[in-house]
């Protein structure tokens, strides 16, 4: 009897996406995280769950911080720019703004909220893997509205790889 997907289950949630960037060995990447959360209040925790197919896990897994940003409603485009294309082909910094942050991870401009974090452990997960990161560096909130983007909103995106 096959497994039960979390399909419904997922949908139902409409979580908030973030954008997860990391520099390594010379390399920068980033993508569309739909998998992520606070785990832990004291210490301060939050947990990231990259494809294990994906070029940015590639580079996460040789850096030693990622940053974490949260998508405001109006960067749907930015969105798909992360989720839709791959980095192994596409430079997905070129004509966006951004800066180097912490060991040259990038720090994306204009988005709700950020932070940097340490990445503490990598957890085996399936397709996924969580980096574990203890908060180092985080930015004021942009101005303008602070709704979030959610899954919903780009549902039909589709991933430059393969979960």
């Amino acid at each position: 009897m096959p497994e039960p997907d979390l399909g419904d289950f997922a949908v139902a949630q409409d979580g908030p996406l973030y954008v997860v960037t990391a520099a390594a060995d010379g390399m920068r990447a980033g993508c569309l995280v739909g998998f992520a959360s606070q785990c832990s209040i004291d210490p301060p925790r939050f947990v990231v769950w990259l494809s294990v197919e994906n070029h940015t896990y590639t580079v996460a897994r040789r850096a030693r911080y990622l940053t974490v940003h949260v998508l405001r409603r109006d960067q749907e485009a930015l969105a798909r720019l992360f989720g839709g294309r791959t980095g192994d082909r596409t430079d997905k910094f070129a004509g966006i703004g951004w800066r180097p942050g912490r060991d040259g991870s990038p720090v994306l401009a204009g988005v709700a909220a950020w932070f940097t974090g340490r990445i503490e452990a990598v957890v085996a997960g399936g397709d996924h893997e969580g980096f574990l990161l203890a908060p180092v560096e985080d930015g004021p909130p942009a101005p303008g509205p602070a709704a979030p983007l959610r899954f919903g909103h780009v549902r039909d995106l589709e991933a430059g790889h393969p979960a």
